[in-house]
């Protein structure tokens, strides 16, 4: 790799990290996993740094990158362990008409819980401030797509979060007409 190459990982590094690293612990739910996928990450943009032509396309590149990590990850670990979400416990009950404080354990769990497909735009446009357009780009999907998944992944994350509600899964609603 030339020291221009360098230098260029280099302010990659140090411009997206942050937000790279909150995509990842959004989506993997463990600060362990999102660190190793960061560094994953950035390993593979230093091999594949030619391939950005665009400067100003990098952050939507660099979240490709991790999300195609992080989705071999989950492929990998598929067959060699499961863990029961039954064991995460219900929200609890509301106790008065003030709506309660969602805590960030909370808010990943739901998010766990949110099939991938749904769960990556939601991630990516409202913590990671993302438009249509590179969500679109990212997941290789029509923006009317990424709208349709972003507002049954937002349904399914009110209906998780509200106190004494059934939990259901987002595909369900494409299946009974919603």
């Amino acid at each position: 790799m030339g020291a221009s190459n360098r230098r260029g990982l280099s302010l990659l590094v140090d411009e997206h990290y942050e937000s790279l690293y909150r995509y990842a612990m959004r989506l993997s739910g463990s600060s362990a996993d999102a660190e190793d996928l960061t560094q994953e990450a950035f390993c593979k943009a230093q091999t594949q740094i030619a391939q950005l032509r665009d400067p100003d396309r990098a952050r939507p590149w660099l979240f490709a990158i991790l999300r195609n990590a992080y989705l071999q990850r989950i492929r990998a670990d598929r067959n060699i362990k499961a863990v029961s979400l039954d064991a995460v416990g219900d929200v609890p009950e509301r106790t008065g008409a003030v709506d309660p404080e969602i805590g960030p354990e909370q808010l990943q769990r739901a998010l766990n819980d949110l099939p991938e497909g749904f769960r990556t735009p939601v991630i990516l446009f409202y913590f990671e401030e993302m438009s249509y357009r590179d969500i679109a780009e990212q997941m290789d999907l029509p923006i009317g797509t990424v709208m349709s998944r972003l507002a049954r992944g937002k349904a399914f994350l009110k209906d998780r979060l509200r106190p004494g509600t059934p939990t259901g899964d987002p595909r369900d609603e494409a299946t009974n007409g919603l």
